[in-house]
């Protein structure tokens, strides 16, 4: 066993993975695994550039991980920053200060090297089972973002596009610096259309159809999974590997895009960092599966991070 630690650091939050790896094995034992929502792409689509506040959450929450890897004793650290980083003019004051924090330089991966490392974080364990057919097609819906792979055992293909559950909220449901609560049916229409367009996109090289299992990422598929099962918190455990049907989708996606942030805020699973922008992310998951025809996704909460984890074993 070889003890390791992953961040991941996106445009909404930033998590940490702790775990004993045996790659001879396949057998990855968890010690840690937390997350903080940041915010850290607060703003970014429209100025470009990472806000000094969302800088600080950021290196705040870094501060608490270098505890935490130094108190477990990881042998390696890896830090993987994703698409916020990648599009800040100031990345460097992002860069410089995680250095100073964690002794270790954040790799500005490109968005295909985001889907690798969570195809193989959410099907090594699916892969060797006889009750999920394949192709798998792996959805990861970040906060500026969101991967698409198609596989196997392996990659095949994937795509990045850049829709994601943050920058659709900031760019079609925020006016005057507020988040329209509920949104308005055009509001809410304008995000569709940017995701149907991003799914075009997407379908130029990913073969997104031939899919035979639907395997959804990250925080809003979670949430979206958590709902539905009607959890009184958020029970990872529960959430793991559910089969959330297509029609429950679209009918909490049309709860969280008619509700007010007060009532969503009740939600026992949903964290706070999610309240305003799980519409825009359950919108997204909803226009894949009606997309590609399926019937349920595969929810993992197994993702980037243990695929971090996996590529420093």
């Amino acid at each position: 066993m070889t003890r390791v630690a992953g961040i991941d650091c996106g445009t909404n939050s930033i998590r940490l993975l702790v775990a004993d790896c045996d790659p001879a094995t396949g057998e990855l034992v968890e010690l840690d695994r937390r997350m903080t929502i940041v915010r850290l792409g607060q703003g970014v689509d429209k100025t470009g550039r990472l806000a000094p506040e969302a800088l600080e959450r950021t290196f705040a929450a870094c501060r608490e991980y270098a505890q935490v890897i130094k108190d477990l004793g990881a042998e390696r650290l890896r830090f993987v920053a994703t698409s916020a980083s990648r599009d800040a003019e100031n990345r460097e004051d992002f860069v410089r200060g995680v250095v100073e924090i964690l002794g270790v330089e954040p790799e500005v991966i490109s968005g295909d090297q985001e889907a690798e490392f969570s195809f193989t974080g959410a099907t090594k364990e699916l892969a060797g089972t006889d009750h999920m057919d394949k192709p798998f097609l792996v959805v990861d819906i970040g906060g500026g973002s969101t991967e698409f792979v198609v596989g196997e055992e392996h990659v095949r293909v994937a795509r990045s596009v850049d829709v994601g559950c943050v920058r659709m909220t900031e760019r079609h449901l925020v006016v005057d610096g507020t988040v329209t609560d509920p949104p308005t049916a055009e509001q809410v229409a304008a995000i569709r259309a940017d995701v149907e367009a991003a799914l075009d996109l997407a379908e130029e090289t990913v073969p997104l159809r031939e899919a035979r299992t639907l395997v959804g990422l990250a925080g809003s598929v979670t949430t979206v999974a958590g709902i539905a099962l009607g959890l009184p918190e958020y029970l990872s455990s529960e959430i793991h590997h559910a089969r959330i049907p297509y029609g429950t989708v679209r009918e909490i996606t049309e709860r969280m895009l008619t509700t007010t942030h007060a009532e969503r805020a009740a939600i026992p699973v949903m964290h706070p960092g999610r309240v305003d922008v799980i519409g825009a992310g359950a919108l997204v998951l909803l226009a894949v599966m009606e997309r590609i025809g399926a019937t349920e996704v595969v929810v993992s909460e197994h993702d980037i991070l243990d695929g971090i984890a996996w590529s420093i074993a």
